[in-house]
């Protein structure tokens, strides 16, 4: 399938498409969230998160600018959406109400990356600052770290036991689960280095000691990290910039979506520790930006630069591996 995504932004570091539990896909499109019921295959409505009343413009973005959203991620039970802005603000919307639930103003720029922990909202900002909320409590706020440069990419670990966030300077640091106080400055129990930003970040699902990260146009290597020991296991060169990235367990396979000069998703197989390419899947006209699997686990979502979302279905494609 087949659809126009009219006025998607073409941002390398922006984070605008993520698919719930209950298969509701999210797309920011400006300052507007559509939702696409993936199982049903309709549209299911819209959100219009209205920015808090406007300050004077900063030199050199427009008012528009400013109320773009940067940021989308689901909640783990697939009831809250949370929606980062451009200008730092977090709204938590009940998608089923259709109704905003609670804004969050913690981040002074923009929010670029989001990843839920059970009740807990993290989040992160081009200033570097990542923040954590307590989406039950009055006081939201409930701990804080500094990582060198932007943040953006974010992920809690599957099992919660640890937080990957990547960052404009090509960092991909490590946090523990320990998040809680103000006051601290909790430092990551890992750090590892690419030569470009590390947008294009996922935990593989089965393994959960590894993280894979996609480098940008100056890289365009594909890597998969041990985070235990801080090392590259394994890297395959793309000759193509990474712009996202995703993991598929029931196939054990590993999606990464292109941009120059390729514009198209790759499927990897990876039996350790070999990484290998399957098949491309091609249909963008420009740069694969953002990507999402269902929760079925045979379809993927993409959305790209060229305003288009494709919607894959790779059930036949090849076997489920058996366990």
């Amino acid at each position: 399938m087949k659809m126009a995504a009219p006025t998607l932004l073409n941002d390398y570091y922006t984070n605008l498409l993520s698919c719930s539990a209950n298969g509701m896909i999210a797309l920011a499109l400006g300052s507007s969230v559509y939702l696409w019921n993936s199982e049903a295959c309709s549209l299911e409505g819209y959100l219009h998160p209205r920015p808090p009343l406007l300050t004077l413009a900063q030199p050199g973005r427009s008012c528009h600018q400013r109320q773009l959203i940067s940021s989308l991620c689901w909640s783990g039970d697939g009831r809250v959406l949370s929606i980062g802005t451009r200008q730092g603000e977090i709204q938590l919307w009940d998608v089923e109400q259709k109704s905003k639930v609670r804004c969050l103003q913690s981040h002074v720029a923009v929010v670029g990356s989001l990843s839920w922990k059970q009740h807990l909202l993290s989040s992160g900002s081009v200033l570097g600052h990542i923040h954590h909320h307590d989406s039950r409590a009055p006081k939201a706020l409930v701990g804080m770290a500094v990582q060198e440069g932007g943040v953006c990419s974010l992920e809690w670990s599957p099992g919660d036991q640890w937080l990957a966030s990547g960052s404009t300077d090509g960092l991909l640091s490590i946090w523990d689960s320990d998040i809680a106080g103000h006051t601290r400055k909790p430092q990551p129990v890992a750090t590892m280095k690419q030569p470009s930003a590390v947008k294009a970040m996922g935990w593989c699902p089965w393994q959960r000691e590894l993280v894979a990260t996609g480098g940008g146009w100056r890289d365009g290597d594909l890597r998969i990290w041990d985070i235990q020991s801080g090392t590259c296991m394994t890297s395959a060169h793309t000759n193509s910039q990474i712009c996202s990235l995703l993991w598929a367990e029931k196939k054990r396979a590993l999606f990464t979506g292109h941009g120059i000069p390729h514009h198209d998703i790759t499927c990897w197989t990876w039996d350790f520790p070999s990484l290998s390419q399957s098949y491309q899947l091609s249909g963008h006209s420009q740069r694969v930006l953002h990507l999402a699997l269902s929760p079925c686990g045979t379809k993927i979502i993409s959305a790209g630069a060229d305003c288009c979302v494709h919607i894959w279905d790779f059930l036949h494609w090849a076997p489920e591996y058996k366990y």
